[in-house]
């Protein structure tokens, strides 16, 4: 037995190193796009702050974006889903064009005005710069799934400079109610290094202060699963009308690069002659004043409108930024109403409302405490937890998996969410009517 020990162990050491060094080389190149994709960000955002004609244009960057894809993109349309859909079910490795394509279709967006964000294209980089290593290290299907969850890993930390949250949402973001813990190890390593490379080159993120955080108590307690409640209605909520965006203007619009133009036109008039600058663009300095003083009560709302309109038009990005925004304002707009403090729920919002339309209450709840700290971290739980549920079967990834429902029975796992509704519906019409009795 104690032989039977000591070589488990001795198999571990060639395995921790050979995944050392192939996270390593992933996060290197997650964390360097990470960089440059960031730095370029700021660039894009400042130019745009100092000449606001510049979202006139919204509709002649959407169709250019859009018609780059449609010409030389569309084998890498699918963005994030493409990378989980990769993880589950391995086929061939991701073309390399989804990294430019991304990055510069990102940055367009950004610079005219559409309301996206950043998260979908730092983990697209991550993922498929990982993937491009499956033939350098000459790796066999279930390790490039690994590597491919090690990139994931890598570009989320990298652009959030959140290596724990990073390394679990890698994990947790690929199947509802299940994590692979095989690839932990290469997760968090892929993790800290992206991130420590990504500042290594230069990159500040945006510090975020909660200060105090009230007392643990049954009144506390319960406001905050409360407003998770809510967040996750709003997550649902989310999910639901951006994905009912898209696919409408796919039916009505066949030509692709169209739809950005159109949905780019509409938003850039609104914006014209409603003169709601702060809802386009990443919005972090609306995310930061959330956490010092009382804002308008339909911050959030706004931000909603210009996101799904943006990313169900076809704009690049992604939602987590846009998904920040909307909960930190929902929290600030809650907190007198609860009777919380209003940096912490403006906090709690700022990861919950992202758990539960992107299924990772995990995730979600560590990066509060990286961001915030350890005294938020039985609240950040909670709102986690209770917006993870109450944003049902539903979330911004369609192509992740039921691992294990939340809480309702006779949903098969595996199944991708894109598939739960119609699922649903199936099931209803092979019901039996119940028969009739006469009087």
């Amino acid at each position: 037995m104690r032989r039977l020990r000591s070589l488990e162990q001795w198999e571990l050491l060639p395995y921790m190193g050979k995944w050392l060094v192939i996270a390593s080389a992933a996060a290197f190149l997650a964390g360097t796009a990470s960089a440059f994709f960031l730095l370029a960000l700021e660039w894009a955002t400042a130019q745009r702050e100092a000449n606001p004609w510049m979202i006139g244009l919204l509709p002649l960057a959407g169709f250019v974006v859009g018609w780059a894809y449609d010409r030389m993109g569309k084998p890498v349309e699918a963005g994030n889903n493409l990378i989980i859909d990769e993880i589950h079910d391995p086929q061939k490795v991701i073309p390399r064009r989804m990294v430019p394509l991304v990055f510069i279709g990102t940055v367009a967006s950004h610079l005219f005005g559409a309301s996206v964000g950043r998260e979908g294209t730092a983990v697209q980089m991550g993922g498929a710069l990982a993937d491009q290593l499956t033939s350098v290290f000459r790796l066999r299907p279930e390790d490039r799934r690994v590597l491919l969850m090690a990139g994931m890993s890598g570009g989320f930390a990298a652009v959030f400079g959140t290596p724990l949250a990073g390394a679990l949402f890698g994990l947790e973001v690929l199947a509802i109610g299940r994590l692979r813990y095989d690839a932990l190890f290469p997760c968090v390593i892929a993790a800290i290094v992206a991130d420590q490379v990504c500042l290594a080159w230069g990159v500040h993120h945006t510090i975020y202060v909660v200060g105090a955080v009230t007392s643990l108590t049954l009144v506390s307690v319960l406001s905050v699963i409360a407003a998770g409640i809510l967040f996750g209605l709003v997550g649902l909520i989310f999910a639901s009308v951006t994905h009912h965006i898209g696919s409408t203007m796919k039916r009505w619009i066949p030509y692709a690069p169209f739809r950005p133009m159109i949905g780019g036109a509409v938003i850039a008039l609104s914006v014209a002659v409603f003169h709601t600058y702060r809802y386009i663009g990443l919005g972090v300095p609306t995310i930061v004043e959330a956490f010092q003083h009382p804002l308008a009560p339909w911050d959030f709302a706004g931000k909603f409108v210009y996101t799904v309109a943006s990313l169900g038009s076809g704009f690049k990005g992604g939602e987590v930024t846009p998904l920040f925004y909307i909960g930190a304002t929902l929290g600030n707009a809650l907190a007198p109403l609860l009777h919380l403090p209003v940096p912490m729920l403006a906090g709690l919002g700022f990861v919950a409302v992202f758990a539960g339309a992107a299924n990772v209450p995990l995730a979600c709840t560590v990066m509060a405490i990286e961001l915030f700290g350890p005294p938020i971290a039985p609240f950040a739980a909670m709102a986690c937890v209770a917006s993870y549920l109450f944003s049902g079967h539903t979330g911004i990834y369609h192509a992740q998996r039921l691992g294990r429902a939340k809480h309702v029975r006779h949903l098969p796992e595996d199944m991708r969410l894109a598939e739960v509704k119609a699922y649903r519906k199936s099931l209803a019409k092979s019901k039996p009517a119940s028969p009739s009795i006469d009087p």
